[in-house]
């Protein structure tokens, strides 16, 4: 879990969960993600492409296939996407607002993703996010969306991570990052450690208040990525978009313990 330099990018933040969260190998990852997509329902052929996505961040074993979802709605937007931004919450690190690393670049076992350090700076410069890579360095919850994205995009796109912390406001962030090159991803689990049938009933409110757009529905306790869920909603309403359910389950449903669970749910947002 270090920053290291690299001769072409400069500092680089290496993976902290490889070999725990996802393989650390690079072929295995790259068998295991394609695997995990392959396994989708490919969408219909009227489907529109997504702007940004909202995905589980556990291990690939627990969240993977419902990760994968949001994922395969890419294959038309392979080419053209050339900045990725990912939300996600803080796990390890207390963060009071938007936080963007100050490396150029990070690392997965499949390979380095360029930062985009201009729009970072733009972002400190005017307000919106502070410049600290402390909660990058042990986070996953960003870090385990990369290998997805290198496999369902062509190389060639920048990366804007934001660790976002509760009390984040990103009202005037998301507006000033989104392009028609741009995709946002929004990492988030849903309920954690309650009895499967109780973390259901709870997802079900939680992914029907998603779906509607209703921000003010959502709390802590509903999603640990709830700041950054809010603001996504709050934009996408005022964009005039539409949020879809893909697939929601729970740690129970693939590889976990039915009477401690955590929620997982894949929502697409669309024009």
């Amino acid at each position: 879990m270090t920053v290291r330099s690299a001769a072409r990018y400069g500092s680089v933040r290496e993976a902290a969960v490889a070999g725990r969260f996802y393989p650390a190998d690079a072929r295995q990852l790259a068998s295991t993600v394609d695997g995990l997509l392959a396994a989708c329902a490919a969408p219909a052929p009227d489907a529109s492409a997504p702007v940004a996505l909202i995905v589980p961040h556990a291990g690939y074993v627990y969240s993977g296939p419902i990760a994968a979802s949001g994922y395969a709605r890419l294959a038309p937007l392979r080419s053209r996407v050339r900045r990725v931004v990912v939300l996600g919450p803080a796990h390890f690190r207390s963060v009071t607002t938007a936080a963007v690393p100050t490396v150029a670049a990070f690392r997965t076992p499949l390979g380095l993703l360029p930062v985009d350090v201009g729009s970072c700076a733009q972002l400190v410069k005017e307000g919106l996010a502070v410049a600290s890579d402390e909660p990058h360095v042990p986070e996953h919850s960003l870090e385990v969306q990369l290998p997805f994205l290198q496999r369902t995009l062509d190389p060639g796109w920048t990366l804007l991570p934001i660790v976002v912390g509760a009390g984040g406001d990103l009202a005037e962030l998301l507006p000033a990052v989104m392009d028609d090159t741009t995709l946002i991803v929004c990492s988030t689990d849903l309920s954690h450690y309650l009895p499967h049938r109780q973390a259901c009933e709870r997802d079900r409110r939680t992914a029907s208040a998603i779906v509607a757009g209703d921000a003010d529905a959502i709390g802590p306790r509903d999603a640990c990525g709830a700041a950054a869920v809010r603001a996504l909603l709050g934009w996408a309403a005022l964009a005039g978009l539409h949020v879809e359910l893909l697939d929601l389950r729970t740690s129970a449903d693939t590889a976990g313990d039915p009477s401690r669970v955590v929620g997982y749910g894949a929502f697409t947002v669309t024009r």
